[in-house]
């Protein structure tokens, strides 16, 4: 896990079709009442977290066009975005996510590949 220091998360740009998770806490104890010991969580396969930012999404490649000398060479990048946004409820694959750590809380970044699922509600904010 990666520690970074004393910054603004909203000066965070996330890459590509990757996102930012703020995962939920994991149970402690199972529905039973079972107390688990702390490594059991990690070994979970599917988690569950909050996306506090999104990259701008797959990359297309730029078309060109014939070359033309009095042209201006302007390569503007284009995307396909992402179906996730910020403030989703995201479940997904803990295989291929990055942990990080920032202002002593734990984020996750996440291929957007590896979503199996987002829950929005619109109405939460409201």
């Amino acid at each position: 896990m990666s520690s970074l220091g004393e910054q603004n998360i909203e000066k965070f740009i996330v890459i590509g079709d990757r996102v930012l998770i703020k995962p939920k806490t994991q149970a402690e104890k199972t529905k039973s009442g079972l107390y688990l010991p702390p490594g059991v969580a990690e070994k979970e396969k599917v988690y569950s977290g909050y996306i506090v930012k999104v990259g701008p999404g797959y990359p297309i490649p730029a078309i060109m066009e014939e070359e033309e000398p009095w042209k201006d060479k302007q390569e503007n990048v284009k995307y396909v975005p992402l179906q996730a946004q910020e403030g989703d409820l995201a479940i997904y694959l803990q295989k291929g996510a990055y942990d990080i750590e920032f202002n002593k809380e734990k984020f996750v970044i996440v291929p957007h590949s590896a979503l199996l699922m987002v829950i929005r509600d619109t109405g939460l904010f409201d």
